[in-house]
Formats: structure tokens, C-alpha cells, sequence
């Protein structure tokens, strides 16, 4: 329509000149992206092989050693010597180590203590997710704005344009899929693993709160 529309050309360069202008800034970053992916796939499989994993029975029975102690020392020491990780103990010990505040105020840090814990989850997730978001969006900005040149050049016959043109927007597209892919599995296993690490530290400070009162 701006092409019949006086001044219409040039409205038409403008957008010409825009899209094409982030030509090279789109597969840039996804390069950039590329890399990002790689390195967070490092990190999950060292995170994979690293990580403590902490059965339903363990959590069960440090509950009942808990709450069978006979003091706030007993509590700490069954923290201590268990296999939870070290986040988790530290966050359990502060709590136990809170004899001096009121039950409220007690509850209040334990609040916070795990809201910290959901925060460290939060960023760790984010950085992924954005990613996953941003790799499919680039790779679909990388697959258009090629096409432009090539549908013109299919228009006056120029093929070897429109191949290189097709060549770049497959490229694109396919980068772009792939990191969002592959950071969407890391973030959604990696979901898996915090769920249950925030639900045992709800239950574990659940368990101190209780034996404190």
C-alpha cells in the first residue's frame, strides 16, 4: 500500500535499509548464542555429576532424627552429619542456631532463608530461559530478513543470490531452534532438580521450626 501512497518509496527504503541493517547483528549473536548454549550444557553435565542426590528416605529419616532429639545440639549435629548439600545445611544450621529469637522472628528467617535459596534457582533458570526465548525469535528474524533480497533476486532471475539468500535463512533458523532446544531440556531438568531441593528444605526447616517451639 505505501507504494502507491506519495512518498510510499521511501518508507519502503526505510524498512529496507532497517531490516537489512540487523543482517549481520541477528546471526552475530546467534553465534554469540551458540557458544552461551555450549557452555551451559558444560555446566549442567558437571552440575549433573556433581550434584548430591538426596532420596525421599533421607529426608524421611532425618525428619524423625530431628524430631526425636534431645537437644538443639543433637538437632545441628544430625544436620551435620548428614548428606544434604551444603546450602542446605547451612540454611537448616542458621535456623537452629536462632534460640535467641522469638518464634515469629524464627519463622520470619526461615521464610527468608529459603527465599534466598529460590532466588539462586531463580537467576540460575533465567539465564537458560532467556535463551530459549531469544534463540527461536532471532533465528525467525535471521530466516525474513534475507528473503527480501532473495524474492527479489528470484524476480529478475538472479538464482545464485536467492540460493545464498535461502542458504543464510536455513542457517539462521536452524541455529536458532537448536539453542533455544537445547537450553529449554537444561532449564526444564534442571526445574526438576530445584522443585525437589526448595521442597526439602521447606520440610528440613519445617522439621527445626517445629522441634523449637
Amino acid at each position: 500500500m505505501s507504494s502507491v501512497i506519495p512518498g510510499g518509496e521511501y518508507l519502503n527504503g526505510a524498512l529496507d535499509v532497517i531490516s537489512q541493517s540487523l543482517s549481520i547483528p541477528v546471526i552475530v549473536i546467534l553465534l554469540i548464542l551458540v557458544v552461551i548454549s555450549v557452555v551451559f550444557l558444560g555446566g549442567f553435565i558437571s552440575e549433573y555429576t556433581s550434584r548430591k542426590k538426596v532420596p525421599i528416605a533421607l529426608v524421611r529419616d532425618l525428619i524423625y532424627q530431628i524430631n526425636s532429639s534431645t537437644s538443639i545440639d543433637g538437632v545441628k549435629s544430625t544436620i551435620s552429619n548428614s548428606n544434604l548439600p551444603k546450602p542446605q545445611k547451612k540454611a537448616l544450621t542458621e535456623i537452629a542456631n536462632s534460640t535467641s529469637l522469638s518464634n515469629e522472628a524464627r519463622e520470619a528467617l526461615a521464610r527468608k532463608l529459603v527465599e534466598y535459596e529460590e532466588e539462586k534457582i531463580d537467576k540460575t533458570l533465567e539465564k537458560t530461559d532467556i535463551v530459549t526465548r531469544i534463540g527461536p525469535t532471532l533465528g525467525l528474524m535471521g530466516t525474513l530478513i534475507p528473503m527480501g533480497p532473495g524474492l527479489a533476486a528470484l524476480g529478475s532471475g538472479d538464482i545464485n543470490l536467492l540460493a545464498d539468500a535461502l542458504t543464510v535463512a536455513f542457517n539462521t533458523t536452524i541455529v536458532g531452534i537448536g539453542s533455544g532446544a537445547l537450553c529449554y531440556v537444561i532449564s526444564k531438568i534442571r526445574r526438576g532438580w530445584y522443585d525437589k531441593y526448595i521442597s526439602d528444605l521447606d520440610a528440613l526447616s519445617d522439621a527445626v521450626l517445629d522441634f523449637m517451639k
